[in-house]
């Protein structure tokens, strides 16, 4: 039997302490690396989130049903100083898209650096022949990215804006998903057109937009084409001036009841639109008036109206949480239709509205101050959302029960939007403006996302010293910071002495 006090007791108890120490420490460790792999929190302190993904990205991302490599050739060593700045830009953007994608087991993003002239088995194999690219590999689809899609230019020789995030996600949208979306906008009345530059009546922007998230784009015109394509995915009829006669509203109509169609509306006031029945079948009155207002919180120095009454819905969902207002030129009221069907199965929602102390101005086209005249012109009513509001967007779907199933299915969507400028080329740069729209698009397509993908203003920091400020550095870091950490030893030592 073992004494307490004996040499051997002691030996035993001791290495069992070790041991159970190294157990301990093992556990510990092996605890935390647990917890850092599998319940891990970053944050982004940066002022501008420079290493955080937009939400579209990251719905996009969540919902990725193929995986998708990424390789890029940069390196961080090159003589190109915009290559190398590229490669600094893009090694901790490709990781978030790496980290993000982690949660979503079919959808998975590889990404690889690797240098083409000491790595040239591998490149070869991979297709690539020259640096400075990013290749996205999904199945079959190969997309290739240069660093002009990566950098918004100020001049040749300097980058103002990066916009990466936009370029690699596009890019990702189009390898993994071949079979894009299709957008028809709608001609023949003097309709706004994607491939016009004019700042007023030109929609170049938005399809530049557009065509990054992946969409197709083409015209159509129903008084040749006679019908909708059957591909056709989107419909778009972007401020016609001049009416649609009753064979194309009929065709529109036919769209949306039979075919299920989405269709969005862009009406400018003043201007007869001739889709008066089908408005009608879809809940929606679109008045023939102008709004104006008193309040001056509610127009802008220029007389642009500042639209900040906003309905929760997938569509205003981003302007909601960033409070970010509409700002538009001349307006029509849109409102859900009063006397529309209760039974309908329509779910009619007000999206944006003006404040309580605008008017629709009926006797707009006379050349005199608009005064609001209580009986003649239109108010908004207190018994109809938004009270004491008119609307300026409205969202229509129509909900059925399918098969007796025990959920709701859409059937179709309308967005009617009582301005013809919203998204022109001088107007498409309001945040709130492009937001609503491009959600309004994505909403129609079943792409219900947070869509804003910002680009990242290039930051950089220059350090100018006069030759006395220099030497005065030079001498801080050379005899000040060593003398000080020597003061500080002394008062320890000092300290512990007494």
């Amino acid at each position: 039997m073992f004494s307490p006090d004996s040499f051997r007791t002691a030996r035993w108890i001791r290495t069992i302490n070790l041991v159970l120490q190294a157990v301990l420490f093992l556990t510990l460790f092996s605890g935390l690396n647990y917890l850092s792999r599998n319940h891990s929190w970053r944050f982004d302190l940066t002022a501008r989130q420079r290493y955080s993904l937009s939400p579209e990205t990251k719905s996009y991302l969540l919902n990725l049903q193929r995986p998708v490599q990424i390789v890029a050739t940069f390196t961080g060593d090159s003589e190109n100083a915009t290559a190398a700045q590229a490669y600094r830009d893009l090694s901790g953007l490709l990781r978030e898209y790496s980290y993000i994608a982690e949660n979503n087991p079919s959808g998975k993003i590889g990404v690889k650096f690797i240098d083409v002239y000491q790595q040239r088995r591998e490149a070869d194999q991979l297709g690539i022949d020259e640096p400075n690219v990013i290749l996205l590999i999904c199945g079959d689809q190969r997309q290739r990215l240069l660093i002009s899609d990566l950098y918004v230019a100020k001049d040749q020789h300097e980058f103002k804006e990066f916009r990466g995030e936009q370029a690699i996600t596009a890019a990702i949208l189009s390898v993994s998903n071949p079979s894009r979306k299709k957008i028809y906008f709608l001609t023949g009345h003097g309709e706004l057109r994607t491939d016009d530059v004019d700042p007023t009546r030109g929609l170049s922007a938005l399809s530049a937009e557009l065509k990054m998230r992946n969409y197709d784009i083409e015209y159509l015109q129903l008084s040749t084409a006679r019908t909708v394509p059957a591909d056709a995915d989107l419909v778009i009829a972007a401020a016609p001036q001049g009416r649609y006669d009753s064979f194309e509203q009929e065709q529109l109509r036919e769209y949306l009841n039979k075919r299920e169609g989405r269709l969005i509306l862009m009406l400018s006031p003043g201007v007869p639109h001739g889709l008066d029945d089908l408005l009608y079948d879809w809940g929606v009155m679109v008045d023939d008036v102008v709004i104006y207002d008193t309040d001056p919180n509610s127009f802008a120095d220029n007389g642009d109206l500042i639209i900040r009454n906003l309905a929760p819905h997938p569509i205003t969902q981003t302007l909601i949480d960033y409070k970010i207002p509409l700002r538009l030129g001349l307006c029509r009221s849109v409102r859900p239709d009063p006397g529309r069907s209760r039974g309908s199965g329509l779910d009619v929602v007000t999206l944006a509205a003006t404040s309580t102390t605008a008017w629709g101005e009926v006797s707009y086209r006379q050349r005199q101050m608009p005064e609001y005249n209580r009986g003649v012109d239109l108010k908004g009513l207190p018994n109809m959302p938004p009270a004491n509001r008119l609307g300026v967007v409205v969202a229509s779907e129509r909900v059925q029960v399918r098969n007796n199933l025990p959920f709701s299915v859409r059937t179709g969507q309308l967005v009617v939007i009582g301005t013809d400028d919203i998204v022109a080329n001088y107007r498409i740069a309001s945040p709130g403006n492009q937001n609503l729209f491009l959600n309004a698009v994505n909403w129609a397509i079943d792409r219900d996302i947070q869509l804003n993908i910002p680009t990242r203003p290039i930051e950089r920091f220059q350090l100018s010293l006069s030759q006395a400020e220099l030497m005065n550095l030079r001498y801080s870091l050379v005899f000040a910071l060593p003398i000080a950490a020597a003061l500080l030893g002394l008062f320890v030592y000092w300290s512990r002495r007494n």
